[in-house]
């Protein structure tokens, strides 16, 4: 007896967490795509999961991947110009407020970057972040924490240890 959710109840549960991840990882505009690929794919691969598989894990690691490809096909695509004839959602955007905060994550080396997002947007553990950057689970909580070193040292107003807010 298959016991695994519809697909669209997948979609609709981890839907938002992918799109935030991916954001933070590839940046608004690149976003959407890697969140359709990683669900075109998860959709094919979906019949074949097992029932005790982390669902969320496993899409943040297909985002991953997805997220890699776009930026590899990035760097040999010339750079668009022009305007953009689509208005694009907000779903996932930063606050105005909060732009400098997303401009100082996009400038954090790519593998802090990641570690941020797969640990405090995405919610994984280090072991599966560890996993999904090929490296160790020490490794992985070593990013994650310079990620939010530089982040608090680059970010004007930032709350650092010790401080109050």
């Amino acid at each position: 007896m298959d016991m695994q959710l519809p697909f669209e109840q997948i979609v609709a549960r981890h839907g938002a967490t992918v799109v935030r991840v991916c954001r933070v990882v590839l940046g608004p505009h690149d976003a959407e795509d890697a969140w359709s690929e990683t669900f075109l794919s998860a959709m094919r691969a979906y019949p074949d999961l097992p029932e005790t598989a982390n669902v969320e894990a496993w899409l943040v690691t297909i985002a991953h991947r997805k997220a890699i490809d776009l930026l590899r096909a990035a760097k040999r695509n010339p750079l668009p110009v022009g305007e953009v004839p689509e208005v694009p959602t907000t779903l996932g955007i930063p606050d105005l407020e909060d732009r400098d905060l997303w401009a100082a994550v996009g400038g954090l080396p790519v593998k802090q970057r990641q570690a941020v997002a797969y640990r405090y947007v995405g919610g994984l553990a280090y072991a599966e972040i560890a996993e999904i950057l090929g490296g160790s689970v020490d490794a992985a909580r070593r990013a994650a924490a310079d990620g939010l070193k530089n982040l608090r040292k680059n970010r004007p107003g930032a709350i650092t240890r010790g401080a109050s807010s």
